[in-house]
């Protein structure tokens, strides 16, 4: 901001519409360029839309930037950046700027930048009055520290999406404003999603996801990206950071949380179509009467709108033919997310990008038991079983977070008894997850019986012997693989048939809860197991 202000603070209001965020929006401008005009037309229509914003027109001003002012970005959900012609000329205004970008990336924080009577690549590239401006602090050595951080945070703010009074014919202010206080409410309405409370490992596969999502993009303009994976691998953890990071880019949004368990509810797809609908316009009045009609009502009324969709856990044709339909149901630059366990559906779907989530390596699988388990990244205590028990959840992270959440502040006589137990017993809230899976696959053609088969006796065994084994007893076997592999139960690796440990556990625990008793289940994979029963088998017919 500029230098020529009058003394103390304020803020439309003293509570934030969001319990996380002290304001709504913080403002960053040259007072001397905009405060009489802009600004103080911005303040105006920021207030009858009730949106609660820190504007610094009145504290005293020193050399360094006050660390109130610093509390206050920090404390803003939305930055907005005024680029005026003098901008540049105020350390305090690029003071502002670093900060602002800083709390982007770490707090994820949305910036808007608004080019004022200066043209974005003056920003980018600090040229024009912004060079002149650059050129003065050059030559004074005081300054040398500060020049880069400085020119680096313009040009990451001024690449950003944002708007150029340039581009409003006449340059029309009162446009320019009514559209950038619509986005500010847009913003204030989508509550941010709660992503995870140690979200370890989440910013790489952030980085990777929203590559894809930024490109394939169909001939009208509507984006369509899968993610897919096993159960418990974070898929929906990376759907929510995703959406938290690029919500701001459209006029609506709508994040559709457990698409698969309510669709199995009385009137499930008209109760998901209805909340679409209802958190896209904020009407909670909105009703649907039956399935159909509510496919006509999505299209009619988003086909002209940006829109973002995020669909969680989805695992029918059906719940996509109700929510997404065709592409021509939304307007250009409509971006629609889903998670599935099931990479065909995507297929089938003709996603743009399908991308498959990978498990965690060991020392990022490490770091996430330990928060959970210690509340820090590493170990504060010396417990033996800890690599053994991280080996277990061999790199999932909701078995790493169950079983490091309920070994938290247990004696180590506990950790060794969780161990033990977990040899021969999978821990429940993890195996439930597998479970639902285990119990898409169906009867007939019989997918279940050639999944047992794999769990008990063909994991790390040679695909070409494990088929021509497995062929004697279904000669359909291509397809019951397919299947599995589609739904991420089943890989092949190097040639050899493999599964995740856990997914091997929950299987083989099916085969044992049939029976108590070895001789009576229908599979035998222990070697001591087996050979007992074929002794006894022959002592009895010798008798």
């Amino acid at each position: 901001m500029g230098s020529s202000s009058v003394n103390g603070a304020e803020s439309s209001s003293s509570c934030s519409s969001n319990s996380k965020w002290s304001y709504d929006v913080f403002l960053s401008f040259r007072g001397e360029d905009t405060r009489d005009k802009f600004i103080s037309h911005l303040d105006l229509a920021l207030r009858r839309e009730g949106v609660n914003f820190f504007i610094d027109d009145k504290l005293d001003r020193g050399k360094q930037i006050s660390k109130s002012l610093l509390k206050s970005i920090e404390g803003s959900r939305i930055s907005i950046i005024i680029f005026s012609q003098n901008y540049a000329s105020s350390t305090w205004c690029l003071d502002e700027v670093v900060k602002i970008i800083e709390c982007m990336r770490s707090k994820k924080q949305t910036v808007l930048p608004v080019f004022y009577n200066v043209s974005p690549s003056e920003v980018v590239k600090q040229t024009g009055i912004f060079g002149e401006a650059f050129a003065k602090y050059e030559t004074n050595p005081l300054m040398t520290n500060k020049i880069q951080p400085w020119k680096e945070a313009l040009t990451t703010a001024a690449t950003l999406s944002g708007w150029d009074l340039g581009n409003y014919w006449k340059n029309n202010e009162a446009h320019l404003i009514q559209d950038l206080v619509k986005k500010v409410s847009i913003l204030k309405q989508t509550q941010l999603l709660n992503v995870a409370k140690h979200p370890v490992a989440i910013d790489s596969q952030l980085k990777a996801i929203e590559e894809l999502a930024s490109h394939g993009v169909s001939d009208n303009g509507v984006n369509m990206v899968g993610i897919h994976g096993m159960g418990g691998i974070g898929k929906t953890t990376l759907a929510k950071a995703l959406y938290n990071k690029i919500t701001y880019q459209f006029e609506a949004c709508c994040f559709l949380s457990n698409v698969r368990e309510t669709s199995e509810q009385f009137n499930g797809l008209v109760q998901l179509q209805e909340k679409l609908l209802n958190e896209i316009f904020k009407d909670n009045n909105l009703k649907v009467d039956n399935v159909d009609k509510g496919m006509n009502i999505i299209k009619d009324r988003l086909c002209s709108r940006k829109v973002l969709m995020v669909l969680d856990d989805v695992d029918k044709d059906d719940q996509l033919d109700a929510l997404v339909g065709g592409r021509d149901w939304f307007g250009r630059g409509s971006k629609i997310i889903v998670t599935t366990r099931d990479r065909h559906l995507l297929e089938t779907y003709s996603f743009d990008k399908i991308h498959p989530i990978q498990l965690l390596d060991c020392d990022k699988s490490l770091e996430l038991f330990c928060w959970h388990a210690f509340k820090q990244s590493h170990p504060s205590r010396n417990y033996s079983e800890l690599p053994e028990l991280v080996r277990y959840c061999n790199g999932l992270p909701l078995a790493l977070v169950i079983l490091g959440s309920l070994l938290c502040k247990r004696d180590q006589i506990i950790w060794k008894s969780k161990l033990d137990e977990l040899k021969n017993f999978p821990e429940p809230g993890i195996e439930a997850v597998f479970q639902i899976s285990f119990k898409r696959l169906p009867e007939n053609p019989p997918v279940k019986e050639i999944f047992l088969d794999i769990c008990c006796f063909f994991v790390g065994e040679d695909v070409s012997y494990s088929k021509n084994v497995l062929k004697a007893c279904d000669p359909y076997l291509e397809s019951r693989i397919i299947i599995l592999m589609d739904l991420s139960l089943v890989t092949v690796e190097d040639g050899k048939i493999q599964m995740h440990d856990l997914i091997r556990q929950m299987g083989q625990m099916i085969v044992r809860r049939k029976s108590f008793k070895p001789e009576k289940r229908s599979r035998l994979w222990v070697a001591k197991e087996a050979v007992k029963m074929l002794i006894e088998k022959s002592v009895s017919n010798l008798m």
